[in-house]
């Protein structure tokens, strides 16, 4: 299994997973990749844009890019590595001020001190582009692009068993993480490595934002795989508990408690 393609990975997340969402792979790119339909087209939110895509048929792939930013939250403009974060964000992510948006206030962090330090925690976002694009692997033939990361949607039963699909063979057993941040933060700039000080070839689970309750199933989560780790995990699938052992992985006969 020498030289697996990013389809072939794909294929084998969602046989590990059992997804019936679609695979995505993350990549830059100097051009806008053909047939791409800008993410400000379906939302302007891109983690929203990043589900969409995993869950319907209509588009195969998206982009943003750094000279095409309007329409788009600000928020994932710097999340992405096109902007930088507004200085009154942190007030917006405690307890508001008068200043800005009319004291809106989303009450995520305790303070605007800590909603500084925890941005400031983060250290700079490079973007991996000019464009950053996000397709579906399973209709991704061009084997010459530099894939960052995959990102799969699933209950918890399938994210619960990729992760134990991670473990398989690293000696680190803390390189699965939920960090704090915007939900695309936790779908593409933390596993794709583009934050200073985030954990580099690294797993993460999300969403951490309860901003995005309203939007993302109740029972679904996402996990971020770090390319270098979905390659090795597709690799490991067959010898691992869930090909060895797949009653385990996916029992038929289940004990029920009642509530």
């Amino acid at each position: 299994m020498v030289g697996l393609t990013i389809k072939e990975i794909g294929i084998k997340l969602t046989q590990a997973g059992m997804l019936k969402t679609s695979v995505l792979c993350v990549y830059g790119s100097d051009t806008i990749p053909v047939n791409a339909t800008p993410m400000r087209k379906i939302n302007r939110c891109l983690a929203n844009v990043i589900f969409t895509l995993s869950t319907q048929k209509i588009i195969n792939k998206v982009y943003i890019g750094e000279d095409d930013l309007k329409g788009y939250c600000p928020g994932g403009q710097a999340w992405f590595g096109y902007k930088t974060f507004i200085p009154m964000l942190k007030y917006f992510l405690s307890t508001g001020s008068e200043d800005f948006r009319g004291g809106a206030a989303e009450f995520l962090i305790a303070n605007p001190d800590l909603a500084e330090k925890q941005l400031r925690s983060i250290g700079k976002i490079s973007p991996l582009g000019r464009y950053t694009v996000i397709q579906k692997c399973d209709e991704l033939d061009d084997q010459n692009l530099e894939a960052k990361a995959f990102i799969c949607f699933g209950v918890s039963e399938q994210i619960r068993n990729l992760c134990s699909l991670a473990h398989f063979r690293p000696e680190n057993a803390v390189n699965i993480q939920n960090l704090w941040g915007a939900s695309c933060a936790s779908f593409v700039t933390y596993p794709a490595g583009m934050a200073e000080n985030s954990p580099k070839n690294s797993i993460i689970i999300g969403p951490s934002d309860p901003t995005g309750n309203y939007w993302f199933p109740r029972n679904y989560l996402s996990i971020g795989i770090a390319f270098e780790i979905a390659t090795r995990m597709a690799r490991d699938l067959d010898q691992s508990f869930i090909t060895k052992r797949s009653e385990v992985a996916y029992p038929v006969n289940r004990t029920s408690f009642k509530s």
